[in-house]
């Protein structure tokens, strides 16, 4: 099964569409409509129907809207390696806790979670 590949960018107003396999460029208003009008110039210019091929959609952003999506990938790790931290800091805290005695209802009211909270933190121990 053959694949098209469609290069979508932003021109003013509409989204440009072009098909690279046919060296044919269609537009479409909204985003949503892309897809659609790619096979549908695809359908018309090769004679096919919709389950005779492939398409690939690749956006070309902006090298600014790129920077932030990159940026924001970073910040996701970072906050998720933070996470994971914060999570074995509550962990170690519970059992602590829990070693001095506390029952776990009473380590909950201390630490301002519920008592199911610190069941679940000191079984992932």
């Amino acid at each position: 099964m053959r694949t098209y590949h469609a290069e979508v960018s932003r021109d003013g107003r509409f989204w440009l569409i072009t098909v690279r396999e046919i060296e044919r460029s269609t537009q479409a208003l909204r985003y949503k409509d892309v897809r659609a009008m790619a096979s549908e110039l695809i359908e018309i210019m090769e004679d096919l129907g919709s389950d005779e091929y492939e398409l690939e959609i690749d956006v070309q952003l902006p090298r600014s809207v790129k920077d932030h999506q990159d940026r924001a990938d970073v910040l996701r790790r970072a906050a998720q390696r933070k996470q994971a931290e914060a999570a074995a800091e509550s962990r170690a805290a519970v059992q602590e806790l829990l070693s001095m005695g506390l029952s776990q209802r009473e380590a909950g009211d201390v630490l301002g979670v519920s008592f199911q909270r610190v069941s679940q933190l000191a079984k992932s121990s």
